[in-house]
């Protein structure tokens, strides 16, 4: 039900944008209500706080420009080194368990 009430926001916020309207929260609800979806009342808050100060349009339009890459990419291999160290570790485990199920069977697949 929440990620209903997300869109209907997301929506509702996109509609603002295009309307160059500021997007605040009454107005979200506005939108919502006029449109007769009904949604928990911190939600049209939630996203006119998190939209404040942004440019909705730039991000939009920016969205596979790369823009906003650089930091996301600087921050993957810092993450990703103890995830990478654990991939081994993981694979083997699961091709022992793999090698164990066989066994249990009494047979393999190639046998």
């Amino acid at each position: 039900m929440a990620s209903t009430q997300e869109l209907a926001c997301v929506y509702a916020a996109l509609i603002l944008q295009d309307d160059e309207v500021a997007i605040t929260a009454e107005k979200i609800q506005a939108i919502l209500t006029a449109a007769g979806v009904e949604v928990e009342p911190f939600w049209a808050g939630l996203f006119a706080k998190a939209l404040e100060g942004v440019d909705v349009k730039e991000l939009i339009t920016n969205i596979s420009s790369g823009v906003g890459a650089a930091p996301a990419a600087a921050a993957a291999p810092a993450a990703g080194a103890p995830a990478a160290a654990a991939a081994p570790a993981a694979e083997k485990k699961k091709e022992e368990v793999k090698e164990e199920s066989d066994d249990d069977m009494g047979f393999g697949l190639f046998d």
